[in-house]
């Protein structure tokens, strides 16, 4: 069983939005509130990069390119963290992972893609 799910991704139009999920289904709260966790992308070519990071006591920080556009959460009781993307521009298109860091132990989703038509 996968240890990240993530879902949300789709075909969207330059302005709009969307909200990806990333669901931790064998992670027990007590260590899913002890983790950090982040979004990373890879567009086609390119580099995978940080979208955008939340620590466990839920401290947060975002890549230039989506500062004021995107917010990084996670609700601990549904052991799922979210990145909601806003007037998101063709630029954003990419494969979006989550990512998880505990006590030095890291997982990878298998990625969702996103597309943004102009």
């Amino acid at each position: 069983q996968l240890r990240l799910v993530e879902s949300g991704g789709g075909l969207v139009q330059a302005g709009g939005s969307l909200t990806l999920s990333c669901k931790f289904p064998t992670t027990i709260l007590s260590t899913f509130t002890s983790m950090d966790m982040a979004w990373y992308r890879q567009a086609p070519g390119k580099d995978r990069e940080l979208v955008a990071a939340i620590t466990s006591g839920r401290n947060t920080n975002y890549a230039d390119s989506v500062k004021g556009r995107f917010a990084i959460s996670k609700d601990n009781v549904k052991r799922t963290m979210y990145l909601k993307m806003d007037s998101l521009k063709p630029e954003d298109t990419a494969v979006y992972y989550c990512y998880r860091d505990y006590q030095g132990q890291t997982d990878w989703g298998q990625g969702t893609q996103v597309t943004v038509s102009s």
